[in-house]
């Protein structure tokens, strides 16, 4: 049950986050509960995947190319969902720290058992 409440707080964060930031679009609420799904799919299979492989430049940036690789994990999702839209990289980069943000603050609310 908690799994869905955050799937669904996520995609009220990505329909939040389509709305302030001119370089990322989606086309409804279930295309953002869709975009959601992906993200947290991608975030379990491919992230520690590209971790792995990019471990000595994240150790040299101390941590810094994570961004990078989460930005990259927003725009597979732009290829994979047919009604999300990101404009570039640099869009992808703010829409994950923002998603990222707003997700703790989201997150916070539901009471831990």
């Amino acid at each position: 049950m908690k799994l869905i409440i955050k799937l669904l707080l996520t995609a009220l964060a990505v329909v939040i986050l389509s709305k302030i930031l001119p370089g990322v679009a989606v086309e409804g609420y279930g295309s953002a509960i869709i975009v959601a799904i992906v993200i947290a799919l991608l975030r379990l299979i491919v992230k520690p995947i590209l971790v792995l492989l990019t471990l000595p430049i994240t150790i040299i940036t101390f941590g810094i190319f994570l961004l990078i690789i989460n930005a990259f994990i927003i725009m597979m999702a732009d290829y994979f969902v047919g009604g999300f839209a990101v404009a570039t990289i640099w869009w992808a980069l703010l829409f994950s720290l923002l998603l990222s943000l707003f997700q703790s603050l989201l997150f916070s609310l539901i009471k831990e058992d």
